[in-house]
């Protein structure tokens, strides 16, 4: 017997101008079930959670809560109707505590209250199997302790029906299977659970069906049970999508790029990093993994002359021989020293390229100080431009078009793109594939491969530790500024990492594994 749904989605049309975000979507989810939602870049996915949690209004369609069809016109209508949604991005006062931000908003006569209060969240903590103090300053709290306040907050409100965005974007493997133990928890106790992610090895760990939307349109709702990887990225894409990172050994790798005991503080005199040491080589991939606001971003940019250093050394291995010290130097000395290094920042439009230029214009970027191509092939920057826009398939009206009106995954193949045509010795690439599909990120990741076989030493800050894994020759783990380990990437699990993520080593995990034993 087929279970009624208790949230219907009835051809759901959502436009934005000329653009059609949701056509025509058709969505079901039953009672006590996990129900995940695919789709590529762009597809709608955000959109059509949005309409459901009260951030939009659909322009045609109906949603129905258990059969009854219902306006949701705010999110205070969604809470009123028992769903409640989790953004990527939290939305805590940081001074005030985990029970303070639950009630937040709420009727202020609770206020008066809060040992009451705190008595109640720690119930729904306590039910649901999370690790949480209602009384803890959100300011001390991990990121996955912030998730659990707002994942708590939704439940605290009443709701039935929970949507999740991208909830294991910034977890480590071990807080990610936390989260899942506390989601089956809530599939038990009769919640019904909505997850967006991209990760699709979760999605097949964590969900009962999966829907996928591609270009704004309804594709299908599978059961997790018949599907695999292969399966689920055809359907997103529309076709068989070769999912290889076609990574290779590295070949006559040697010392390119080197940090000793390299130190960087914060403006207010803290660490951010303090005594890095490691050498990327010439034709590898060194992989950089760590809780997001570890240090990753310093790094990079202490390298490439963008942050002042507090200690430490910054050292440059030329392809011909000897080293030249890059430490105390900014971005035009390093660039005439002869040193040829890329950098893909994790700030696309603050960082990367000028939001009012064109994508010619940010192509000549690269040149104008030096007045003559600065590219080895010595192309104009609108023959760079078509080559970029045709191989990485950007969406843009034209070469001039401001690069702010362009998506976020545009946005991001045209600096990728821009960054490896300078064919260089060094690249330093954070987050590369943020926001781009599938096919898209595989492009880049071939991409990065190239420059490892031209000889390049290639700095990759990323957040997917499957990606990580498959696609690097090593990988370095951050933990509070600190190097807590460089390990081969063939030879690594994701726990290994997560545990080096939150600072402990794999002989220190090793050796307190052998005294729980004992």
């Amino acid at each position: 017997m087929v279970q009624e749904p208790v949230l219907e989605c009835r051809n759901i049309t959502k436009r934005f101008g000329s653009v059609t975000a949701n056509d025509g979507v058709d969505l079901s989810l039953r009672k006590g079930e996990i129900l995940s939602i695919l789709g590529e870049n762009g597809s709608g996915k955000t959109t059509l959670m949005n309409i459901l949690s009260g951030i939009y209004f659909p322009d045609d369609g109906e949603v129905r809560i258990n059969g009854r069809q219902v306006t949701i016109r705010s999110p205070q209508d969604a809470f009123d109707l028992g769903i409640g949604m989790v953004h990527q991005h939290f939305k805590l006062i940081r001074i005030m505590t985990a029970a303070e931000n639950i009630i937040l908003g709420m009727d202020g006569a609770q206020r008066l209250h809060m040992a009451q209060v705190e008595a109640d969240v720690q119930k729904v903590v306590s039910e649901y199997g999370f690790a949480l103090d209602p009384k803890e300053k959100i300011y001390n709290m991990s990121v996955s302790q912030k998730q659990t306040v707002e994942i708590v907050k939704v439940l605290y409100r009443g709701a039935e029906i929970l949507i999740l965005d991208e909830p294991t974007a910034v977890l480590t493997p071990q807080e990610t299977e936390r989260l899942f133990a506390v989601m089956r928890n809530m599939k038990a106790a009769g919640k019904s659970v909505i997850i967006i992610t991209h990760k699709l090895n979760e999605v097949l760990e964590i969900s009962d069906r999966v829907s996928v939307l591609r270009k704004g349109r309804y594709i299908g709702t599978v059961e997790t049970k018949d599907a695999t990887v292969e399966s689920l990225t055809e359907m997103m894409v529309g076709e068989k999508v070769v999912l290889d990172f076609g990574r290779e050994d590295p070949v006559h790798p040697c010392p390119r790029i080197a940090c000793r005991g390299l130190t960087v503080t914060s403006a207010d005199g803290l660490n951010v990093l303090s005594d890095v040491t490691f050498c990327a080589n010439s034709g590898e991939i060194l992989g950089i993994a760590g809780i997001s606001g570890n240090g990753q971003k310093e790094l990079l940019e202490a390298i490439g002359g963008l942050r002042q250093t507090a200690g430490g050394d910054v050292i440059y291995y030329p392809p011909d021989g000897g080293e030249k010290q890059l430490t105390g130097m900014d971005v035009n000395e390093i660039r005439r020293l002869g040193v040829v290094l890329s950098f893909v920042p994790e700030d696309r439009l603050g960082m990367g390229l000028v939001g009012a230029m064109g994508i010619n214009d940010n192509i000549a970027l690269r040149t104008y100080r030096d007045g003559k191509s600065f590219f080895t092939n010595r192309k104009t920057p609108h023959n760079l431009a078509k080559n970029i826009v045709e191989k990485l398939e950007v969406v843009t009206p034209g070469y001039t078009t401001p690069v702010r009106r362009l998506s976020g995954g545009n946005v991001q193949k045209v600096l990728v793109g821009r960054e490896i045509m300078a064919q260089p010795t060094v690249l330093m690439v954070a987050y590369p594939v943020r926001g781009l599909d599938i096919q898209s990120s595989y492009t880049i990741y071939h991409l990065l491969n190239e420059q490892k076989k031209n000889g390049a030493a290639v700095l990759c800050v990323g957040e997917d530790l499957d990606v990580l894994i498959g696609l690097c020759d090593r990988i370095l783990v951050l933990a509070g500024g600190r190097v807590t380990g460089i390990v081969n990437a063939r030879d690594v699990t994701k726990e290994e990492i997560g545990l080096m993520m939150t600072g402990i080593s794999p002989e220190a995990s090793g050796a307190q594994a052998t005294e729980d034993e004992a």
